[in-house]
Formats: C-alpha cells, structure tokens, sequence
C-alpha cells in the first residue's frame, strides 16, 4: 500500500531551542523533509545572540509517522527539543462547542422578561397552543445529534464518551454551514428499545434529530420506528448524506464518462448502513443493475445468512468482490481499507469510475490506480473529489426546519443530490472536481431550497 499523505489531522508542534548558527535550522527542516514531514508555519517565539527559540508545526500521516519525525528531530546534536503538542488534541482540550445567550441580560426588567415572572406567560401560551413553541422558543432552530457509540467512524463500538468528540464536532457543522443549534446527545444503551424510548423523551426540544454513529442493522429499525413515531423529521446521516453526497459525485463523473446511471454496473463493497442507502438512493435515481460485496463476497440470492436489508439487493450472481469487479463500471467504498488491489480496478470496463471511501484508509489508496481510471474519489479532505457527508445534512435540515416538514424522505434525498452536483458547472468540470468544495457557501442554500421544494411537492411541509 502506498505510504499516506501528511495531513492536519495528524499536526504537530515543536519548540525547539536552536544555536544561533549557520545551517542549523537547516538541519532542522531537512530532518523533518527526509522522515516524510509536511512543514508547516515557523514561528520565533524568543532570540538572543547565542540562540533562538523557534515553533515549528509539521503534518504526519499518521502516530507512528509524527513519533518517527519527533525522533528525528531528537537526534540531531545541539538542537534541544523544549516541548511537542498535538495540535488536534489542542484543539480538542475543554471540548469545542458552548451554549451562547441570544439576549443580554443588563437589567432587572431584562430578567423579568427572560426569566421570572415573566416566562410563565410564555409557558401558557404555549401549553394553550402547543404550536407556538415553534416561535416561541428554540425549538424551531434545533437538533439533537444522538449517537449509542456502537459505530464511531471508521473505529468500531467505542462506547458514548469516546463518540463524544465526533458529536462535538457535528454539532459545529451545523452552526458553521447552516446556523442550527445541535447539541450532542450520547446514550449510555445500545438497546434497540431504549434508544428509541429516550429520543421520544428528549424530542419536545428538539425541531429535528440527527442520528449518527449507530451501528447496523439497529440503525435501520430505529430510524424506521422514530420515523412513525415523532412528528419531526428524524435523519440518519450515516446512511442517508453519505447517499447523497455520493450520488451528487456520481452524477458528475457520469457526464465525464458519457454514461448514464440506468445503464452502468455498479459494485458497492460494504452492507451495513452506508452501503444500503447508497444503493437505495441509486435505485431511485435510476440504477438498474447493483452488486453489493460483504466480507464474504456478492451477496448472492444463494446465501443463507443474509439479513432483511442485504436480501432487498440479493442478485444471482456468486463469488468475490474480485469476480464483482470484471467489468463493472463504478466501484463505491464504504467498507474497509485495502480490499481493492489495481488488478481488480484493471478488470473493470471502459472509463472505470472509483469512489473509494473508507476512512481515513480507503479501500485503495489513488496513487496506485490514478492513470488506470477516469476518476476517482475519497472521504479524505487531501486527495481531490472528497465525497463528505458535510455538504449534505446541514442544508437537509435547514430545509426541513424552515419548512416544519414532518418528516425527510427518499425524494428529498434525490432533489438534494441534484442541487449539489449542479454546483459544478460544466466548463469547471473534470476528473478533479466532480463535487463542490464543502465551504462553498451555496450548497446548503441549495439545499436547503431542493429540500424544502420536495416537501411542499410532497405536501409533507407545515410552513
């Protein structure tokens, strides 16, 4: 496998106590240089006539690489190692969100409004006429990000602490990109009942829910259940942005290919949340011929141990994601790093497309195949085309908010994929950029305005 790219995610500070001499900050650099580092910014924090102190922030690939750097740097004589940080735990430390007050409270009156006495007019209002919490409080702005920390990204049953760094950080997104309030909610039950039990509880604040990080198949019936449930659009974001966002690139990169969706062979590899939604959502947008790949090869109408999910893409073919792989057309990842090998991509038809999106490894790592393919993309923010499930949630649920939809669903999901891949236009589009960047300011408002436009379509939004 081809070495990983240094990135951010892997950053690291040194300070360095460094001789006021010629050539030694030389050695430094080149240390860095030869272990495989990306240097970054260079700051003199302290100089006197003997020596200066310098910060020096480098990008890794991965732990084992920054130790490997952090060494190297050791090594080199009289040059004196102060202190080394992590700047992703840095800037982790106290956690990353806060709750803010919208009004200041400057005076006595300001807090008889806010607060007592005069809240409990609002209190009646609101039980009188329970839609009036919608303009009368927060709810109409907020989601409850929930999570039992059965899946944490790509490292497995961490548990609800461990999730919660992941949930901080979506709930950033959500105000970054779109303005909504999030706050993370980490359950401490991996049961299907009591999950579903505390949700319903919590729901009176909340104008929508984010589940995330639920391992399959409990995803499946905890969404379908909260769905018929709650009155408030409930969306799964592991499942449903990640179909999104990855048919938005596909849609893209057909038009590259001069293919259309109804007539390729697509291979997904991976079946738990991610992978059946993104065949669903291919399904209606036209895809007529899908071969999903489990650990244990195709997943034939043949086997016997196939869940309710996997049985609903069952086809008759038998054999290996190998097999799958001869002459298919596009290959989608949500699966494990380094199940595909350039052979495999070698064996597919004309113009293969790849969207390898296993992180932070993908199934194949792009230098290896980048000339044997037309295009290909990852989750990964360092390699061009990341599909990133950020240029789809925030604006769903902006539009569905604004709109008091009751719920999200399969057509909102297709209107969104279109908005996002139409942001790329045709003069701008190549191999490279099959998908807007996720800082591009107009995709949740486009978005947000797909989804909003099937809602009233579909007679489901209340504003």
């Amino acid at each position: 496998m081809a070495d990983l790219t240094p990135n951010s995610s892997f950053s690291l500070t040194l300070r360095l106590q460094i001789p006021n001499r010629v050539g030694m900050l030389a050695s430094v650099t080149q240390a860095i240089a030869t272990t495989g580092g990306n240097l970054g910014q260079i700051d003199l924090i302290e100089q006197t006539r003997k020596e200066s102190t310098r910060d020096i922030t480098v990008d890794a690939a991965s732990t084992e690489h920054a130790e490997t750097i952090v060494q190297a740097v050791k090594a080199l004589p009289d040059i004196k190692l102060l202190s080394v940080y992590d700047r992703t735990f840095n800037l982790h430390r106290g956690g990353k969100i806060s709750i803010a007050s919208r009004i200041p409270l400057k005076s006595v009156s300001d807090l008889a409004m806010a607060y007592t006495p005069g809240v409990g007019r609002i209190c009646t209002a609101i039980a009188q006429d329970p839609e009036e919490v919608y303009k009368l409080t927060i709810k109409q702005n907020t989601v409850a990000i929930v999570t039992d920390g059965s899946a944490v990204l790509g490292l497995g049953n961490l548990g609800p602490a461990a999730a919660l760094p992941v949930m901080e950080g979506k709930a950033m997104l959500f105000k970054e990109f779109a303005g909504l309030d999030a706050f993370p909610i980490c359950l401490a039950t991996q049961n299907t009942d009591e999950i579903i039990q505390a949700v319903k509880n919590i729901a009176p604040v909340f104008g929508g829910v984010n589940l995330e990080d639920i391992a399959a198949p409990r995803c499946f019936e905890i969404e379908a259940r909260l769905r018929q449930e709650l009155d408030i659009p409930v969306f799964h974001d592991d499942q449903h942005g990640t179909a999104i966002v990855t048919l938005a690139a596909l849609f893209n990169a057909l038009k590259l290919v001069h293919k259309t969706i109804g007539e390729i062979r697509i291979v997904i590899n991976g079946a738990g949340a991610a992978g059946v939604a993104i065949a669903r959502l291919l399904k209606k947008a036209g895809a007529e011929k899908i071969w999903m790949c489990d650990s244990k090869g195709i997943i034939s109408t043949s086997r016997t141990d196939l869940t309710e999910e996997k049985l609903e893409f069952a086809v008759k073919a038998q054999g290996t994601l190998a097999g799958a792989m001869q002459g298919a057309d596009v290959f989608i990842g949500v699966s494990v790093p380094g199940v595909l090998t350039p052979e495999m991509v070698q064996s597919m038809a004309k113009d293969p497309i790849v969207f390898a999106m296993a992180n932070p490894i993908p199934e194949i790592q792009p230098e290896l195949i980048h000339k044997n393919v037309a295009v290909i993309a990852t989750g990964r923010s360092d390699y061009p085309n990341q599909i990133n499930n950020v240029l789809a949630f925030p604006g769903v649920f902006r539009g569905a908010l604004d709109c008091r939809a009751q719920a999200i669903t399969t057509t909102m999901y297709l209107e969104a994929a279109t908005a996002i891949a139409s942001l790329v236009n045709p003069s701008d589009l190549n191999r490279e950029h099959i998908i807007p960047s996720v800082f591009d300011q107009r995709v949740v408002t486009a978005v947000a305005a797909a989804v909003q436009h099937a809602a009233r379509q579909e007679g489901i939004a209340r504003n």
